[in-house]
């Protein structure tokens, strides 16, 4: 289904190297985002508000916080595909990443806030009302939310997006912690113990487990994280390739964002080779290393004697 939208709504979307197409996609699964966590959230508030359960009504708020989620989403896509200018000569990227982390705080807060509750609900355990009803709706809950974690992961790896990785874990979580609601529903049936309350205390540290490790990865992109040893050994047999190449070292990449990455590498040539030879190609070098591999490259030329 995913796919059919993106075709619909997506123009040129299979350039996704394109900074507006790669808006387009952010702006798409965050739309889709916003209408199922709004769903969500009034499937939940009033299942949770029926049966009396904290794990239910936090659920429900959870997924409100995931609606403001897709909307910071929004803004933080259409942020990182702003062009360069004076003051960013690289580009605005990394706003995806600084997004990522506004997320991963907003989960972290959530998870907080669902300990807390949940830590009194069992302490002072309330009733929960079992209703067949409403526990279907959360059934179709957990379907809805394990969409979103496919399109999301979908999404992510089709642009290489952080945010939509973010938001596909957190839908995961989402789907397993109402999956966990609905067994406590049904096991507090039969077993006089405080499973709503309990739950909830399991629900909130995955929460926070999950908000955590995003937010780790994001600042670990903000920080510069060291590049990926397979773009490492395909760039440097890419200008070893190249008709006169020697050698290489001093290979230096910087990520400034999905499909931002620029990089500089020393290339070894003869310290008799024709100059203007050489010149061509390394600008061949340099445009076939940037349309194949999307790296915005620059090779410097040092001479050896032979």
């Amino acid at each position: 289904m995913i796919k059919l939208l993106i075709k619909r709504y997506v123009k040129d979307y299979q350039n996704v190297t394109d900074t507006r197409v790669r808006e387009s996609y952010g702006v798409l699964s965050g739309t889709i985002g916003i209408f199922c966590n709004l769903f969500l959230f009034i499937v939940k508030i009033s299942t949770g508000l029926i049966i009396n359960s904290i794990a239910v009504i936090s659920d429900a708020f959870n997924n409100l916080s995931d609606l403001g989620s897709s909307l910071i989403s929004i803004f933080g896509v259409k942020l990182s595909s702003r062009p360069p200018d004076k003051e960013h000569p690289h580009g605005h990227g990394r706003y995806e990443y600084i997004t990522s982390l506004t997320v991963s705080f907003i989960i972290f807060g959530v998870g907080l806030e669902l300990l807390r509750n949940s830590f009194q609900k069992v302490i002072k355990p309330n009733e929960v009302l079992f209703n067949p009803i409403t526990v279907s709706l959360l059934v179709i809950s957990v379907l809805v939310k394990l969409w979103m974690f496919s399109y999301n992961r979908y999404i992510s790896k089709v642009i290489n997006s952080e945010i939509n990785k973010a938001t596909a874990c957190d839908s995961l979580n989402d789907a397993i912690a109402t999956s966990a609601i609905i067994a406590g529903t049904l096991l507090g049936r039969v077993v006089n113990f405080p499973f709503d309350g309990v739950l909830g205390l399991v629900i909130s540290a995955l929460i926070m487990y999950s908000g955590f490790g995003i937010a780790k990865n994001s600042v670990n992109l903000l920080l510069g994280l060291c590049p990926d040893q397979e773009l490492i050994d395909n760039i440097n047999s890419y200008v070893l390739n190249g008709k006169g190449i020697k050698g290489v070292h001093d290979l230096k990449v910087h990520d400034y964002g999905p499909g931002r990455i620029s990089a500089s590498i020393h290339a070894e040539v003869s310290d008799g080779a024709n100059i203007v030879e050489i010149h061509s190609e390394i600008d061949e070098i340099e445009q076939k290393i940037k349309n194949e591999l999307g790296v915005d490259i620059v090779i410097h030329t040092d001479p050896v004697k032979e």
